[in-house]
């Protein structure tokens, strides 16, 4: 059953929750995020049993979060944040590239994505056209997704890892980091069958011949991320 999700009181700043599993991330944020006069941060989660617990016990205003947490998929977890609490906010800050990701957190329910190398004052005007109801995003990744748009949506052929559906995608970022198949079950609290079936329609999508392909390929991807 879904939970509507509702703002805090009313109160002179903004409360906004820290979803990232690295300390001196969040510590920096909040540094940033504590020093605008209009916003406080009013929590932090490090993993995404304790974002869950933390929006339902501080019910802030905004979330910020990073896709990649030690318990669960980013993605997955989005939807499942916007399948509760449909009007909070999501903003993505990332270190993972915005080409791959920009588009499918927003499908996800998320209203923007930065990432972490950007200048503090695109983090902060990034969290203010979220919290204003906009949908923040670079200005080249707008233009792609409008180029996209254009061509009908169309990816176009190739082996991409673009190509890769959401799951599918974090299922390889995990087997690129070194994760055995049971372990990514646990992570991402699937079966070991349906690992094992999405590793299988990852190698067909990339044309990898067996799994040692897909592993080398996979810790390859990881490590020239930008």
């Amino acid at each position: 059953m879904n939970t509507q999700y509702e703002g805090g009181p009313a109160a002179s700043k903004t409360k906004i929750l820290i979803v990232d599993d690295h300390p001196i991330v969040r510590q920096g944020l909040a540094a940033l995020i504590n020093q605008q006069g209009d916003l406080a941060v009013c929590g932090h989660a490090a993993n995404g049993r304790e974002a869950m617990t933390q929006i339902k016990a501080l019910r802030p205003d905004l979330l910020t979060m990073d896709i990649t947490l030690p318990d669960s998929g980013g993605l997955e977890l989005m939807k499942n944040i916007k399948a509760l609490y449909p009007e909070l906010p999501i903003l993505v800050i990332s270190m993972h590239e915005e080409g791959l990701y920009a588009e499918r957190v927003l499908r996800a329910g998320a209203r923007g994505y930065i990432m972490k190398q950007e200048a503090t004052e695109k983090v902060v005007d990034a969290i203010h056209k979220v919290l204003s109801g906009q949908i923040y995003i670079s200005d080249t990744m707008a233009e792609q997704m409008v180029r996209s748009l254009v061509a009908g949506g169309r990816k176009g052929p190739g082996t991409s890892v673009s190509n890769l559906s959401d799951r599918e995608l974090e299922v390889f970022r995990l087997i690129g980091q070194g994760y055995s198949t049971r372990k990514i079950a646990e992570m991402l609290h699937l079966s070991i069958k349906t690992v094992e079936t999405y590793r299988a329609h990852i190698k067909s999508k990339l044309n990898l011949e067996d799994a040692a392909q897909l592993l080398q390929y996979a810790v390859q991807w990881v490590n020239t991320e930008p």
